[in-house]
């Protein structure tokens, strides 16, 4: 086929859609793909506004948000580990409670010898340096499942909510995307900030470990977010969480990243969307790994498969002028 496709949002699984992209082109040279990583909270909107063909998003659909219920399928394409990246002079290694977590990201930590950050870390040696946190400015799916991992595994300690966006403490700082946040910790001695692994890899970051459901303190590695994928419950909707997921092995903070498809496009549209989809979802899923994400299990693979039937072609002009309204 030919013709263009255009999409916008996350920003969490950029380098995967890019690589994606660029993949497509040489099996499809008449085709163009855009992915514009606005953020999933801007992806939202412009796909509810009809701008774009698809969207990305780290988070579900809520009222508000932009797409109206029923307008919208969804569609998992990879799965990532949001590291809890740091930088902080002397130190190589970090381990964190999510308790401990908590209370640094909403300001009550707000030096690097605490004695919270001290018990996490027995033996270590922490400078009295003042803690710089570091989150996102715009509404982001990052965020989201961020905030909703603190509120799932520090329940009694985390106060600020979960969401695209929430109230951060004054004196923390904001970035748009996950490179505006790494950047921002990659420039502050003392920094810390939440960022998808593939961006902290890239910038070079400390990551921390983090301790899981099992209590166990696990790295950010695509091994753990797939152990994390492995034991999430997936709805009928194709929604799934694998944040504060069990196992011994799970990173506990990993996020899925889902497209948002229409059910209905043209017929031409149609068939462009399901083409790359489709691509995406099976020659695609191996380039995952170079870009540091999780592949999806092959059931969820095949249910995300599978999904695609739902979208349907509008009739053509002439079936509509005969009060056809679907193909």
């Amino acid at each position: 086929g030919s013709g263009q496709l255009k999409a916008s949002g996350a920003s969490f699984p950029d380098a995967y859609y890019q690589e994606v992209i660029s993949a497509y082109k040489e099996k499809a040279p008449d085709v163009t793909v855009t992915y514009n990583a606005v953020g999933s909270g801007t992806g939202k909107k412009e796909f509810g506004q009809g701008l774009t063909d698809f969207a990305g998003t780290d988070s579900t659909v809520k009222p508000g948000d932009g797409p109206a219920e029923g307008s919208f399928v969804y569609v998992p394409t990879v799965a990532g580990p949001i590291t809890v990246s740091y930088n902080l002079s002397g130190v190589d290694k970090l381990q964190l409670s999510p308790d401990t977590v908590a209370d640094i990201f909403q300001a009550k930590i707000t030096k690097w010898n605490d004695p919270a950050i001290a018990k996490d870390n027995p033996g270590a040696s922490l400078p009295d340096t003042s803690i710089t946190v570091a989150h996102r400015s715009d509404g982001s799916g990052t965020t989201s499942n961020f905030t909703k991992y603190l509120a799932a595994a520090a329940p009694s300690t985390w106060k600020l909510g979960s969401g695209d966006t929430v109230a951060w403490p004054s004196g923390t700082q904001g970035a748009e995307k996950n490179t505006g946040v790494a950047q921002i910790i990659k420039q502050t001695d003392g920094g810390i900030g939440y960022v998808d692994y593939s961006d902290a890899v890239e910038t070079k970051l400390s990551l921390a470990a983090i301790r899981n459901k099992d209590g166990k303190f696990v790295a950010p590695s695509l091994e753990g977010a797939t152990a994390a994928v492995a034991g999430a419950k997936v709805k009928d909707d194709l929604t799934y969480d694998p944040l504060n997921a069990s196992g011994a092995d799970a990173y506990p903070i990993t996020a899925p990243t889902y497209l948002l498809l229409k059910p209905k496009y043209d017929a031409n549209k149609a068939k462009l969307v399901s083409d790359y989809v489709r691509f995406l979802l099976t020659d695609g899923q191996p380039i995952a790994k170079d870009v540091n994400f999780a592949a999806l299990p092959s059931g969820l693979q095949q249910k995300a498969l599978a999904q695609l039937d739902k979208i349907r072609a509008l009739c053509d002009q002439y079936g509509a002028l005969l009060g056809i309204d679907e193909c």
